[in-house]
Order: structure tokens, then C-alpha cells, then sequence
């Protein structure tokens, strides 16, 4: 969460029109490259949470949950999230982004628990490993279902009709198999404490081992293979140079390898920047909306330190380093706001509090 906000900070502070595809700028690239492990992460552990959740609660209760709160992070994305990034009320134009992707993941994942285990690991690995054969489909091609490809595989803008557009930013495939898999691994999370981190490790360094494999032979797995530059830097940055926008086999696997390793690793950190980073993990949901406008808010103020025009904001050209300082900026800002909301949420007694 806390790398997360520097992505979004880099968004907002700095206007170099940077291309997540160019391996000729290694800082830029970097900076970016390391943010990929968020969003899977996220939604691999919302799937985890659920399973969690549903212990000892009959599935249709499971199953409502999830559809409700699916639901509700739909319309706060549509409406509380997307003034946040924009400043502006004009529903017309809409983006499906990644509180959007987790909210239909979870009305999916809603349907899927009622399936037995071994059905939702198929629908899963269709999902995760097959998703790619079909990339070359294109939705240009598909004429009146254009719209289905769009919101299933290839980003794209749909036309709703009357002026209103919905740019999906996010398809919904694969993040629904990757919320289908933090819901299979609930079950390790069950086991005895080495046990877990065994299982843990063992299977992220399992991934992680197969994302070099396979990328390496350029066989399968990203719509864009790995290229030998000039230099050692370039090539290596090629290497990792994986689709996100739909995220590829490879890509979930150089992303969810690492974080499963990271999650057996860090299950008994302590000391004081632990607990800073757990405030932030007690509020999630919280955590997302607030940072968007914290990090926005200080953007216009800094355009308006700049020219005094609140109205026609310039572009902020900050340097790499200057984005660092701000998102550090970004992190002390957030600090006591999570922590006063986790304190109120830890004491709130009402049923909607499982929905914050």
C-alpha cells in the first residue's frame, strides 16, 4: 500500500510522459516496475481474506457478503474514488480501474464458492495460464460483442450511448482467477505456523523459479517477448518488461512469486516501521480513497505555489528525487488519519463496519 502511493505520486508530480515500456530510462523504470506488485497482490489477498471471512458462515452468507461488498466498492469507485482523481463531477465519463476490477472479482468469486474446491481451481487456472492464447483476439474485430472483449481482455473505451463513455482500464480477466487463487490458498493459512511459511516460500519460490524459466525462452506467457539491447541494464529491464493492462501469465507470476515469499517473510516482523506499515493495513478501503485525494490535494497546491491559478493548473515537472520526497510527504500525511479510522473502526459496533 505504502509502494502504491508512490506510483499514484509519480502520476500526479511528474510529467514525463513516461512509458512503462521504455527500458532506456532505468530510474523511471524502476519506480514504476516495483509498484507492479500491488494491485495482484491485492486482490490475491481480498480472495485470501474471503476465505478467511467465510470460515465457520454458511456460503450463502459468504456469498452475499461478497456480492454486497462488490457492489459497494463499484459505486464508491464510480463516485467518491473517481472525484478524488479528478476534481470533477461528470458522470459520463467513467473508468474501470482496479476498485472496480476487485469489485466485479468479488461478485464473481461470489457465484464461485458455491462450486466445489476442484471446480474453482480449474475456472482459476483457465484464467491465470490460459488467458494468453487468446491474445491476439482483437475487439476491432468482434463488431457488435467489441464491448465483451473490451470488458473481459483488452482495454478499451465503450460508448454507452447519449455521450457516455466507460474506459475499462482493468479487464476483468484474469483478476477474477487471481482472486479465485487467493481464495484456493486460504486453506495454507490454516496450517501451523512453520508449516505456512514453508508452504509459503516454497510455492512463491516455485513461481518466481518459473516466471525466469519461461520468460526466458520467450515461448508463452506475455504478448510482448523479451529483446537483447545493447547494454546489460536495457536487456535486463526487457526481461521484466511484462503486460499489465490485462496482466499476462508472466507478469503474475514476476509479481505473485515475490509476494508469496514476502508474505512467509514478513509474518513476524516487529519493531516501530511494522507497526506504521500495519496502521495502514487495518485500513485498507480507508487507506485507498484517502491517499488519492491527499496526494491530489497537494498537487493543486503546489501548481497554484507555482503560478497562483487555481483554475488552469500547469503540469508538475518534479524530478524523480522530488517525487520520492513527496510521496514520503504523502506517508507521514496519511499516518494519523488511518490510525484515528482504525481506532474507530476497531471500536465501531454496527454491521456495515465489515464493509469499511
Amino acid at each position: 500500500m505504502a509502494i502504491m502511493a508512490l506510483d499514484h505520486t509519480r502520476d500526479f508530480f511528474t510529467s514525463t510522459g513516461f512509458n512503462p515500456r521504455d527500458v532506456t530510462q532505468p530510474a523511471l523504470f524502476l519506480t514504476r516496475w516495483v509498484t507492479h506488485i500491488c494491485a495482484p497482490t491485492f486482490i490475491l489477498l481480498a480472495g485470501l481474506s474471503a476465505f478467511l471471512y467465510g470460515r465457520g458462515k454458511d456460503t450463502g452468507g459468504l456469498s452475499r457478503f461478497l456480492l454486497i461488498r462488490g457492489l459497494w466498492l463499484i459505486l464508491i469507485d464510480f463516485t467518491l474514488i473517481k472525484f478524488g482523481w479528478r476534481f470533477e463531477f461528470d458522470l459520463f465519463r467513467m473508468t474501470g480501474g482496479i476498485i472496480f476490477a476487485i469489485g466485479i472479482s468479488m461478485i464473481a468469486l461470489a457465484a464461485l464458492v458455491w462450486l466445489p474446491r476442484w471446480a474453482i481451481a480449474v475456472v482459476t487456472a483457465i484464467m491465470l495460464v490460459g488467458h494468453n492464447l487468446v491474445d491476439s483476439i482483437r475487439a476491432d474485430e468482434l463488431g457488435g460483442a467489441a464491448w465483451a472483449w473490451h470488458l473481459l481482455h483488452e482495454p478499451g473505451l465503450l460508448y454507452l450511448g447519449d455521450g457516455a463513455q466507460f474506459y475499462v482500464l482493468y479487464p476483468l480477466i484474469p483478476w477474477i482467477g487471481v482472486m479465485g487463487a487467493g481464495y484456493l490458498l486460504g486453506p495454507v493459512m490454516q496450517l501451523e505456523a512453520q508449516a505456512r511459511q514453508r508452504v509459503l516460500f516454497g510455492l512463491g519460490a516455485t513461481i518466481t523459479l518459473g516466471f525466469l524459466i519461461l520468460r526466458a525462452t520467450n515461448l508463452y506467457g506475455d504478448p510482448a517477448p523479451w529483446l537483447a539491447h545493447d547494454t546489460w541494464p536495457a536487456a535486463a529491464l526487457s526481461f521484466l518488461n511484462c503486460e499489465k493492462y490485462p496482466p499476462s501469465l508472466l507478469y503474475l507470476m514476476m509479481t505473485l512469486g515475490p509476494a508469496l515469499i514476502l508474505l512467509a517473510a514478513f509474518e513476524h516482523a516487529h519493531g516501530a516501521f511494522a507497526r506504521i506499515l500495519a496502521v495502514f493495513g487495518q485500513v485498507p478501503f480507508f487507506y485507498y480513497v484517502v491517499h488519492i485525494y491527499v496526494i491530489h490535494l497537494l498537487a493543486v497546491a503546489t501548481a497554484f505555489a507555482i503560478t497562483g491559478d487555481l483554475i488552469r493548473a500547469p503540469e508538475i515537472s518534479l524530478s524523480l528525487g522530488g517525487a520520492y520526497l513527496v510521496w514520503l510527504l504523502v506517508l507521514v500525511l496519511l499516518y494519523p488519519m488511518c490510525k484515528w479510522f482504525a481506532e474507530l473502526k476497531k471500536n465501531g459496533r454496527g454491521w456495515w463496519w465489515s464493509y469499511a
